[in-house]
């Protein structure tokens, strides 16, 4: 009996998959577990290993192809079976059984209901159920897959729009530019400004990361009320402590540390210290979390991922530095899990590497805060004596939701950071 190997969910906002492409052939006799092809998801692309054991008969999903969750990808036979005669129509009965229902066709729950009328929210951490508005279900509308998505997301009603694509189909632009919640009449949506551009110009098709990524962030900035603070820290006695500690762990074999892992651990102890800001918004209430889910911004060629530590409170500086080493390594080489990418409740940019000194970073939804790292430069600063001399300085900048962030205790939370790293010493007790 052929077994169909399926798009799996990968990641918890996943929808859809992209096929990357096939490690294997047609032909190839193929184990559970060894990995078959590379799929891209909303957050990165993942080696996607076979749940089944056997020859991989058929391709039915090309390289490049979108595919919905629990669509067909491939058949997998036994060995030395041969394929039923009538395995076209099986393959067609298992696409339809994984097309997605229109969101105009579903009926909405009393809970979603509920939900519309409280108005849209963020995407939800993985750890909590999302409560998306529900769609008038009594209209049928024609509109993109992307376009329900997002509509289900912001609670926009798709039968208030009037859509501007082909047909007059609803499209993401569409759902953009329409006023939170909908409307109970049709309005025609503001068409989306597009870049005139020549023969010579490339148009390079968006990933579907790239596409969550522009999605969640045009939501965030859009959703959630920002609020920034900078603060300027002295990075001599961490440059110093640094230098000591590395050149001791050279003699021993030991560790090397960078300055990051000593940002890191300063973030983590910082939110410890105000809890307050290790928290999200859910609506009509706020989540406190109990323990620290570190999410590390990493650049990848696709866009950016922030895989977490988890229970960040409880590792050592020597655990924070291993872990980020072997998460960062898993996303140059494609091997992230939904696992990895679960339980995040703050992150953390650094774009000091990149030489720029100060920045203000989008909040990562449904967080409540976003810390960015600027580099370490010489300056002329006033020492205790009054003289002006040669420093290190660094700028630690905050975004919080003000929702639940105030700017006294982000203002609290900047300045224990800034005490751990002109006293890193203390991070190692």
């Amino acid at each position: 009996m052929p077994k169909f190997i399926e798009m799996p969910k990968l990641s918890d906002t996943m929808t859809e998959g992209t096929l990357a492409k096939w490690t294997v052939k047609e032909g190839d006799k193929v184990t559970v577990g060894k990995a078959i092809a590379d799929i891209e998801t909303d957050k990165a692309t993942m080696e996607y290993a076979s749940p089944f054991e056997g020859v991989l008969h058929k391709f039915i999903a090309l390289p490049g192809g979108k595919v919905p969750l629990g669509s067909p990808l491939a058949v997998i036979l036994e060995e030395d079976e041969a394929a039923p005669a009538n395995l076209d129509e099986l393959i067609a009965k298992a696409q339809s059984a994984a097309a997605p229902v229109p969101a105009a066709e579903k009926k909405p729950s009393a809970t979603a209901a509920k939900a519309a009328s409280a108005g849209p929210r963020l995407p939800q951490a993985p750890q909590h159920k999302s409560r998306a508005a529900a769609a008038n279900s009594n209209i049928r509308v024609k509109a993109s897959p992307l376009a329900k998505k997002i509509a289900a997301e912001r609670g926009v009603d798709l039968s208030a729009l009037v859509g501007s694509g082909p047909g007059g189909r609803i499209v993401r632009e569409d759902v953009e530019n329409a006023p939170v919640g909908g409307s109970s009449a049709r309005v025609a949506a503001t068409p989306a400004i597009r870049p005139t551009f020549g023969p010579e110009d490339e148009r390079v098709p968006t990933s579907s990361m790239r596409n969550i990524i522009a999605e969640r962030l045009l939501a965030s900035k859009t959703q959630i009320p920002h609020f920034y603070l900078q603060m300027e820290v002295d990075a001599a006695p961490l440059m110093e402590f640094r230098a000591h500690l590395n050149a001791t762990n050279e003699k021993t074999g030991g560790v090397k540390y960078t300055v990051n892992d000593f940002i890191l651990k300063a973030v983590v102890r910082a939110a410890q210290a105000q809890p307050a800001i290790n928290a999200a918004w859910d609506g009509d209430a706020i989540v406190k979390f109990k323990s620290v889910g570190l999410s590390v911004a990493i650049a990848i060629d696709d866009g950016l991922v922030t895989p977490v530590i988890k229970q960040a409170e409880k590792k050592t500086l020597l655990e924070i530095s291993q872990s980020v080493k072997d998460l960062a390594g898993k996303a140059k080489t494609k091997k992230l899990s939904p696992d990895d990418f679960a339980g995040g409740t703050i992150t953390v940019s650094n774009l000091g590497a990149y030489g720029i000194d100060q920045f203000a970073a989008i909040i990562n939804p449904p967080q409540a805060a976003i810390v960015a790292i600027g580099s370490i430069r010489k300056a002329p600063v006033v020492d205790d004596k009054g003289q002006i001399v040669v420093g290190q300085r660094m700028w630690v900048g905050l975004s919080g939701d003000h929702r639940v962030v105030d700017g006294a205790v982000a203002a609290t939370f900047l300045a224990e950071m800034r005490k751990l790293l002109e006293n890193p010493a203390l991070m190692l007790v």
